[in-house]
């Protein structure tokens, strides 16, 4: 009775503009660059690393499986690389599982 109804007034809408909504998607797309680049690019590197040393793998090289056994490479196939564990002793792995490729003269019971 004393007070009267207070109806509220749409504002009118404001045009953001270019510059509005870009300042609005700039920090998403500023996450997804540092991403890139601290996550994306250095695991394409690694991979592209882990393939040409897949690739250059011959006889003779020593080296270490994913599940942890030293060898020296005796045979290389296309995707199968034997290697040999100790005297008088191979094993067939597939050629990824190989992770590190030793410098020479590191196995030397071989």
């Amino acid at each position: 009775m004393f007070i009267s109804n207070a109806y509220a007034q749409a504002a009118p809408a404001a045009d953001p503009g270019l510059m509005g909504s870009l300042s609005t998607f700039l920090p998403l797309i500023l996450m997804f660059v540092v991403m890139y680049f601290l996550m994306i690019r250095p695991q394409q590197k690694r991979a592209k690393e882990q393939k040409a040393m897949m690739d250059a793998l011959s006889r003779g090289d020593e080296v270490i499986t994913a599940g942890g056994i030293l060898g020296k490479v005796s045979k290389v196939s296309d995707t199968y690389v034997t290697l040999e564990v100790s005297a008088n002793t191979d094993i067939v792995v597939q050629k990824n599982s190989v992770s590190t490729l030793l410098p020479k003269g590191t196995l030397k019971s071989l």
